[in-house]
């Protein structure tokens, strides 16, 4: 059933400034360009304030700046209030505690009774799953793993021996925690595997989209501290650390124990080699390649734009000669350099 919420209600329970008509109701949120009566809609972006004037919408979300008659809710963030209220309106489907009859749980396991383990779930020798924690259907949670609280793991979900995952959080399909960082010894021509002995730790509100995947530690364990949330198809390497509240964009590519501050933002397809040190505050745009490490908070951008093929061989084929010009202007540079004291 859809849920309808008054303006006041809302204010009520989310806080924010009600203008207008407060007893209005709202039962779902849409765009500005395509709200019906009875949606609620926001503006976070003043390039769109003049689809206030057009929008069907019966209420709206907007700063103190906003120039509307509509009933309003007004709050200094109008994007996280959406968010919000969004939430409010679409309350996730809480599962029924229990067993499913064909999970396969260790007799050493300890499952909460408010926990929903699915159908074809494993759960190990000496796990750990928590109060109202949900173990989606075909998930398999390793020897001496522990789930923490209220922490959601959709089906198809792996989660290898002795790794931690913390309070509230939520893993989507298809992801692997915990499987062995890429690490092999050269010996006479032949690859030697080193054992991954470190563990996973994730802490409390960590949000893990599909099929990404963040492998254990060779000797220290990989961390993913509280608040972090992270896209599908990311790669973690084996003894990174991921600082809190830090928010990965999908295709990213993290390597081998390099440690990513607090708060810091990492665009689509972005790459960051090894052992480097990321600090507080970064953000790194999309498809960046991140060679070394960034001491200070700023935006970092490594990116050629696009251009047809032919030009970027004619690129490509200038940067090969550009040790060459370099030299070749620092020469000139020297011959100008004389050619003035000549004069004088």
């Amino acid at each position: 059933m859809r849920v309808s919420y008054s303006l006041r209600e809302i204010a009520e329970q989310l806080g924010g400034q009600v203008l207008g008509d407060g007893e209005v109701l709202v039962s779902r949120m849409a765009s500005l360009a395509n709200a019906r009566p009875g949606d609620l809609s926001f503006l976070a972006d003043s390039k769109y304030r003049a689809l206030l004037e057009t929008t069907r919408a019966s209420a709206v979300i907007v700063d103190a700046t906003a120039d509307t008659r509509l009933p309003r809710i007004v709050t200094d963030n109008p994007y996280a209030y959406f968010a919000r209220v969004s939430a409010l309106l679409n309350p996730v489907a809480t599962a029924a505690p229990g067993k499913h009859p064909t999970a396969v749980i260790a007799d050493t396991a300890i499952v909460a009774e408010s926990a929903s383990i699915g159908a074809h779930a494993v759960i190990g020798r000496d796990a750990r799953i928590g109060e109202h924690a949900v173990i989606g259907a075909g998930s398999v949670i390793g020897d001496g793993t522990s789930i923490g609280d209220n922490s959601v793991l959709h089906a198809n979900v792996t989660v290898y021996h002795d790794c931690e995952i913390g309070a509230d959080c939520v893993l989507s399909s298809g992801v692997v925690i915990g499987a062995d960082g890429f690490g092999y010894a050269e010996d006479g021509g032949r690859w030697v595997k080193i054992p991954q002995v470190g563990r996973v730790l994730i802490g409390d509100r960590v949000e893990i989209g599909a099929h990404t995947t963040i492998d254990r530690g060779a000797l220290d364990d990989t961390v993913i501290e509280e608040g972090v949330k992270l896209d599908n198809l990311i790669q973690i390497a084996h003894n990174c650390r991921i600082g809190a509240h830090t928010v990965v964009a999908g295709c990213v590519g993290i390597a081998g124990s390099a440690r990513i501050g607090r708060h810091c933002r990492i665009g689509g397809a972005a790459m960051i080699l090894g052992h480097l040190d990321i600090a507080d505050g970064v953000t790194i745009s999309p498809g960046s390649m991140i060679t070394r490490s960034l001491g200070k908070a700023d935006t970092y951008t490594a990116l050629m734009p696009f251009q047809s093929h032919a030009k970027w061989l004619k690129m490509a084929a200038h940067l090969r000669r550009l040790g060459e010009l370099v030299d070749h202007v620092a020469q000139l540079e020297n011959e100008i350099e004389a050619l003035k004291k000549e004069k004088q």
